[in-house]
């Protein structure tokens, strides 16, 4: 019999002892109590990830019980550690998901009752967390509310406020919004996010704290693009996971249907028109076809 099968055999509530069942199926009992415990970090954010999405509601308290319940000794301390470094969190409100510069200035939440009917007129922004082997990486972006379409974005090893402007500066490009939504992170409080913004006459609003809903679509981003590319991908490097994340944001733009816009892409709403994607062929082409019939 296999190992397993033995532990199964082994019942607390049998009349013999449990050093008699084990001697008796030949089973050491510190095999009997052994539980696998992986060999390094990498590996238990694997096992935090799975757990994550299978149940992307539940809290760092309830994936240290899902753990335990499949073997594993890990405590709550550590599945939190672990999970804040990931950047991978409830999806259910928090009390607190920002730290806030107390000294700086926080702005109402303008998009209350506000009815979002055009291009440009919201654009949220906010920030995440993506773990690498050589340490992490941190992404910025901003996402336009009426049609889902990522204006802009950068990729950066640190969380100064100057690659939020660096990622809005990109969406300039494409247009200028009347209010940008953001969270109370130091990055979208202080002077230099506030006066950019000011100074191109955009409107500014913050979210209420433990209002992660209140910036639904850029959360929304981030889940997608994390469970279809970067957790399937498991890139090496900031330099390949930029790459990723380009072609990653291509397709969502130009490619992904959405549902909520009635399975048309981003592109065609933004834009009001199809993007121009080459199509490959299938089957030999034209000439091809030609020779084989000579």
């Amino acid at each position: 019999m296999s190992l397993d099968h033995k532990r199964a055999l082994i019942s607390p509530t049998s009349k013999l002892s449990i050093a008699c069942q084990c001697s008796l199926l030949g089973l050491a009992r510190s095999t009997l109590y052994y539980r696998p415990t992986p060999a390094d970090e990498t590996e238990w954010m694997n096992l935090i990830v799975e757990v994550h999405r299978r149940r992307p509601q539940y809290g760092y308290r309830k994936v240290t019980v899902a753990l335990n319940n499949e073997g594993y000794a890990i405590n709550n301390k550590k599945v939190r550690r672990l999970m804040r470094e990931m950047g991978i969190r409830s999806l259910l409100p928090k009390p607190r998901t920002s730290v806030t510069n107390k000294e700086s200035p926080i702005t109402p939440y303008l998009l209350k009752d506000l009815k979002v009917t055009h291009v440009n007129q919201v654009w949220s922004t906010d920030l995440t967390y993506i773990r690498l082997p050589v340490g992490m990486a941190y992404l910025f972006a901003l996402i336009d509310f009426y049609s889902r379409y990522v204006v802009g974005w950068k990729l950066a090893v640190t969380m100064e406020a100057e690659h939020a402007v660096s990622a809005f500066q990109n969406g300039l490009q494409l247009g200028c919004p009347e209010i940008c939504n953001a969270d109370q992170g130091s990055q979208f409080t202080g002077e230099k996010w506030i006066e950019y913004l000011k100074h191109h006459g955009v409107q500014i609003s913050h979210t209420g704290v433990g209002r992660c809903l209140d910036n639904v679509w850029i959360e929304r981003f981030w889940w997608t693009l994390k469970y279809e590319d970067i957790h399937l991908s498991a890139y090496e490097t900031a330099c390949d996971t930029r790459t990723g994340i380009e072609k990653f944001v291509r397709y969502y733009n130009e490619e992904r249907p959405h549902q909520a816009l009635q399975y048309k892409t981003p592109f065609e709403v933004y834009f009001g028109r199809k993007a121009s994607i080459s199509v490959p062929q299938k089957g030999p082409s034209r000439s091809y076809q030609k020779k084989i019939l000579i």
